[in-house]
């Protein structure tokens, strides 16, 4: 058996006094007003340190470390690159806790869907709401039955609420710098039309970023609808806003699905990435490096992001949904800068 970790070993290691990590792991921090981040750090190393398993040895099970059974984490669709590129890392972070998890698609059918809301108190500990599956219905539900929720890449205005998002306010700070320094006046914002009304926020975000720059005039958006047949979108849609008067000289793109197509769209006219024109994504794709022309993007801090959200819904499980915190956290992303913006 290995040497046994007592409460003074944790403290020592973090710096912090005994008192305080005997309160967080007897369950007790929310009550003394131990801030989350520190109740997160003591939990951390209690785990990494195997310090529950040998309570577990000794038959003596803390509070804080008796574990629910799954959770669930409701998407808006499965296709999402965001959701496939974060499962592996949240997967990891539950194993870490020892808990099950589950991925469930939002129904398209919202009646059928609220009347599940209620029912997923029976098969979950508690939930995670990534994005559009966050609806006003089912966080006023969850909310009123105090259950255990968070959300991740949501921020809700009306009402605190735990979230983990990127700082999308950095994240256009970050690439209008880059623009500026490559000396780019004329920028192009392009995204879905059928994601428009949920990308005002961060449309607004780069707008406040390039109106701050003297040198950079104010960018032009253009909405790509969706194509009916085939994969491929009608590129005058956007390619009107790179002649005159407007001669956009770089595009920001705001999903990744959509870069594949408008490079696609430009190699068939000849139009070459960044000779001709310059492109820049606000998320990471599948294979941006391997493209023909690799692509500039901003990369989330997908292990952060899950570490972060496991430990906030583990908090509010073992709390009931009653906590008296509710926080906000913003992970600031990584500019990856390759060929496509004319770096190289």
């Amino acid at each position: 058996m290995g040497k046994k970790v007592k409460n003074k070993d944790l403290a020592a290691r973090l710096g912090l006094s005994g008192t305080l990590v005997s309160l967080v792991l007897n369950n007790k921090a929310d009550q003394h007003g131990i801030r989350k981040d520190t109740q997160e750090r003591v939990l951390a190393l209690a785990r990494q340190m195997g310090y529950f398993d040998i309570q577990k040895d000794k038959t003596d099970l803390y509070p804080v470390e008796d574990k629910p059974g799954v959770l669930g984490m409701i998407v808006p669709s499965i296709n999402d690159p965001f959701v496939y590129e974060i499962t592996p890392y949240l997967q990891k972070a539950f194993a870490s806790i020892g808990v099950g998890f589950s991925i469930i698609t939002k129904d398209p059918d919202d009646q059928r869907y609220n009347r599940l809301v209620t029912a997923f108190k029976k098969f979950y500990s508690g939930l995670i709401l990534v994005g559009d599956a966050a609806d006003d219905y089912t966080i006023r539900t969850l909310k009123s039955a105090e259950y255990p929720f968070v959300l991740l890449e949501k921020s809700v205005k009306t009402v605190r609420l735990n979230t983990v998002c990127t700082d999308n306010g950095l994240g256009s700070r970050l690439i209008t710098e880059h623009i500026e320094k490559l000396g780019y006046k004329n920028i192009l914002i392009v995204t879905w039309s059928k994601t428009a009304n949920r990308d005002i926020p961060l449309i607004e975000e780069l707008r406040h970023a390039l109106g701050n720059r003297s040198g950079i005039n104010k960018p032009i958006i253009a909405e790509i609808e969706n194509p009916v047949t085939g994969s491929e979108i009608d590129i005058s849609q956007f390619e009107k806003f790179m002649r005159p008067p407007h001669s956009a000289e770089i595009i920001i793109v705001l999903h990744s699905d959509l870069v594949y197509k408008i490079m696609l769209a430009l190699r068939k006219k000849k139009l070459r990435v960044p000779q001709d024109i310059a492109l820049i994504s606000m998320e990471e794709g599948i294979g941006f490096d391997l493209m023909f022309s690799p692509v500039t993007c901003l990369r989330k801090q997908l292990p952060a992001m899950a570490l972060k959200i496991a430990n906030m819904i583990w908090t509010e499980v073992k709390n009931s949904g009653k906590s008296k915190y509710k926080r906000q956290v913003n992970i600031s992303p990584e500019l990856i800068i390759r060929n496509s913006c004319g770096t190289m």
